[in-house]
């Protein structure tokens, strides 16, 4: 190698399947504002800018949840998103949302992509053999890069059943030395880059642990890391989501080690070139949607953000929706991350399906005072963890009819100071009847008498517009941290 060299790695994380620019969150002037934001038709038209300037030293690499999040990306599978990020030129990649699909289908795509799905933690429960590739090497500018992916390691753990079906996740920690050493020995790479989706709080503990990883691309959280962190030697960046943010690091290498970097949280901003190939490749994959999701349904008051880690305007509409369809006294959904937000005027079919692009059944189930303390207490445990690999939810579990007052740093299972229903102070004998969508929402180990509702998420929410635009969704209090 020569003596310096130069590298620059861009990230695309969290992208949740964004084909076209949509309303984003940003704080200035210490506030929060709304404007239009991403888009893979100004994703592709930096990174060929950003290869035209660095002469093609550049190493585009993405860190999974890229194939689930809107609705023609969950209609077909995740299949509408292979010929857009074929076109992309990426090394590589990781996962998570992904296996919504059942891991078969997400075999059958990633055999169709031109770069590899990479994981050091997914097995097959039969073989215990490895399913994906542990890691790629990369020849860029005369520097070989090692590039390991870890995939999220919660999808056998919290997410529904079929997302793991024939396979099981570990953390990765434990299998990552045996790779560096490899990648350094073997295989003679300059560099290792690590893909990971475990979560911010998580790689940074892992890399805590586990030395020898050069730059650490960092997912699932959803963290605009404006600056990026070092852990021992370790560069971490995280770029937030939606297509909204790419992470972009400029390397200087000599001798093997980085002697210097540079960091740029990119805006993916109306101010950056469209690609128009790729503009005519989204426009294919949406194209057989965009009518029907076009459509207005209603309108909204408040803006729809989930951006707020202990409850969100977003989620309390689609709560206000299911306790308006079933007559329940609680409702109860998961803290998902994604979801663009919706700002006040026209809400369409597609602002929807990006609230919930499942568009799960609503179900209703019967809790007794004490399962839904304790739902709550492991719910606040998954999220607030001081250690971070007990850390397994997103957001706080999205929550209405009830008011808690929690202490967001005491010990597991003892949180919550004081919890209300309705108003009334939680009788731990009561049966409480609640609505809720996903084993996210209410866990199959809590309460009985589950039952279909007869309606779906997005029907629900359709007929709440119908009977309530403009509809305000502020937010509650529902946790109030004390």
């Amino acid at each position: 190698m020569e003596k310096q060299m130069n590298l620059t790695i861009l990230q695309l994380n969290d992208t949740h399947a964004y084909l076209e620019p949509h309303q984003e969150m940003f704080w200035e002037g210490g506030i929060t504002k709304y404007r239009g934001a991403g888009g893979f038709a100004k994703i592709a038209g930096y990174l060929k800018q950003l290869r035209h300037e660095k002469q093609d030293a550049v190493l585009a690499l993405d860190c999974g949840d890229t194939f689930h999040g809107t609705y023609p990306a969950v209609a077909s599978k995740g299949e509408v998103m292979v010929p857009v990020l074929n076109e992309l030129g990426l090394a590589a990649m990781t996962a998570h949302w992904e296996f919504a699909y059942g891991p078969e289908q997400f075999k059958k795509i990633t055999a169709q992509l031109n770069y590899p799905m990479l994981a050091i933690n997914i097995y097959d429960k039969q073989t215990e053999e490895l399913v994906y590739k542990p890691y790629v090497v990369q020849e860029v500018n005369g520097v070989r890069v090692g590039v390991i992916g870890i995939a999220c390691n919660i999808v056998d753990k919290t997410m529904p059943p079929h997302f793991s079906e024939g396979i099981y996740f570990t953390l990765g920690n434990k299998e990552l030395p045996g790779y560096i050493q490899k990648l350094r020995q073997e295989e003679k790479v300059d560099l290792i880059v690590l893909i990971s989706h475990l979560g911010f709080p998580q790689n940074m503990k892992l890399l805590s642990e586990v030395e020898g990883i050069d730059v650490c691309l960092s997912s699932h959280t959803h963290y605009r890391t404006s600056k990026a962190i070092k852990r021992g030697q370790t560069i971490v960046i995280e770029s937030g989501c939606h297509g909204s943010f790419l992470g972009r690091l400029d390397l200087i290498i000599e001798k093997g080690r980085i002697t210097n970097y540079k960091h740029e949280l990119v805006e993916v901003s109306a101010q950056l070139p469209v690609d128009g190939r790729m503009q005519e490749l989204v426009q294919q994959a949406v194209q057989p949607y965009q009518k029907e999701l076009s459509k207005t349904v209603g309108e909204t008051a408040t803006v729809l953000d989930r951006n707020n880690i202990l409850e969100s305007t977003m989620d309390n509409f689609l709560l206000q929706s299911m306790l308006h369809a079933t007559g329940a006294e609680l409702a109860f959904s998961n803290g998902w991350r994604y979801g663009a937000p919706i700002v006040p005027g026209s809400v369409t079919l597609n602002d929807l399906y990006n609230i919930i692009p499942m568009n799960p059944p609503i179900q209703t189930v019967e809790l007794t005072g004490q399962e839904l303390q304790d739902m709550l207490e492991e719910n606040l445990e998954k999220t607030f963890s001081p250690d971070p690999y007990a850390q397994q939810g997103g957001f706080v579990k999205r929550c209405m009819g009830l008011r808690a007052f929690i202490k967001i740093e005491a010990p597991k299972g003892t949180r919550i100071q004081k919890l209300f229903v309705n108003d009334e102070e939680l009788d731990l004998q009561r049966t409480y009847k609640a609505s809720f969508v996903t084993v996210q929402g209410v866990p199959s180990a809590y309460g009985t008498n589950r039952a279909d509702a007869g309606i779906k998420a997005i029907e629900a929410m359709k007929q709440y517009l119908d009977n309530h635009s403009p509809v305000r969704a502020d937010l509650l209090g529902t946790f109030m941290a004390v």
